[in-house]
């Protein structure tokens, strides 16, 4: 039993709320009711959690060593040693034949999965060391998700809902790299290359713009005509304050928690945080759906 809840910690089943992104093409695209649908969308999220869980478990494998020496890292599967590495490649190649399986069993545009895969390997390729590039990949990674819940199920995206998810997760990026340098204790410290050209007042600024993208784009898509005409209904904006008390908090837990290390942790055990989405999910789906 240990060696299995440590195969499962391997697979980071809660950075699967990433996923969700796979959804927001339903919600948006009044597609909700069509069993054939969800059903499409559901196995194409599952795709992205199998494949997800093969790049975390690759990438384990590849920085064992060096998360060994990190504050947080070090207690990981494999760089405790309580995986092998045989185990972690082998669960690995499970999660990524059963994958593709799904992605090209089920989705209408298997290559997104595809190019998933890729660009996984670009940055692990040495993009990863390439300063704002490496938040760009990860964001790039997101979008993918989101098409692969429009395109790959037969719902067409909009450019908002393309820009809307890019300015957010180039947000959450930016974060992420901010909160890493918060935990480097002096020079000498293993950690990410490319931090050493980031600062704090730069990533201040990348994160202030794109946290401002982020709530400009939304808060002009719930008031444009376009919007009105699809959804019927003016009062989208309402769900504007939940988008910008999230943004909010997620920037005091950054700034005064140590927190926005790890975007899908912070989500599912922050209480405000659990607050403002599920606040703005059920409020959209009630404008939408009534």
């Amino acid at each position: 039993m240990p060696q299995v809840s440590a195969l499962i910690r391997l697979m980071r089943p809660h950075q699967w709320v990433k996923n969700g992104f796979v959804f927001v093409g339903l919600i948006f695209g009044h597609a909700w009711r069509d069993a054939g649908l969800v059903t499409s969308a559901l196995l194409a999220f599952a795709a992205f959690c199998l494949l997800s869980s093969a790049v975390y478990v690759v990438n384990d494998c590849i920085d064992r060593e060096q998360d060994r020496h990190h504050p947080e890292k070090r207690r990981r599967p494999l760089a405790s040693g309580a995986v092998s590495m045989r185990a972690a490649l082998a669960l690995a190649a499970v999660c990524l034949v059963a994958g593709l399986g799904l992605a090209f069993a089920a989705s209408r545009a298997p290559w997104l999965f595809v190019l998933y895969l890729l660009l996984q390997v670009l940055y692990n390729a040495g993009a990863k060391h390439i300063v704002v590039l490496d938040v760009f990949i990860i964001a790039a990674g997101f979008m993918l998700r989101i098409l692969a819940g429009t395109v790959g199920i037969g719902i067409p995206p909009t450019h908002w809902l393309l820009l809307c998810g890019l300015m957010l997760t180039l947000f959450l990026g930016f974060a992420k790299r901010r909160a890493e340098l918060e935990v480097l204790v002096d020079d000498s410290a293993i950690h990410r290359r490319v931090l050493e050209h980031y600062s704090r007042n730069l990533l201040d600024q990348f994160i202030g713009i794109s946290a401002t993208g982020t709530v400009v784009s939304y808060a002009l898509y719930t008031v444009s005509a376009e919007t009105i005409a699809l959804h019927g209904t003016r009062w989208l904006v309402a769900t504007v304050p939940f988008v910008l008390y999230g943004l909010l908090r997620y920037l005091y837990l950054l700034h005064r928690q140590g927190g926005g290390g790890d975007p899908a942790r912070e989500v599912l055990t922050d209480p405000h945080l659990l607050g403002a989405l599920a606040g703005w999910a059920l409020l959209v789906v009630a404008l939408l759906a009534f």
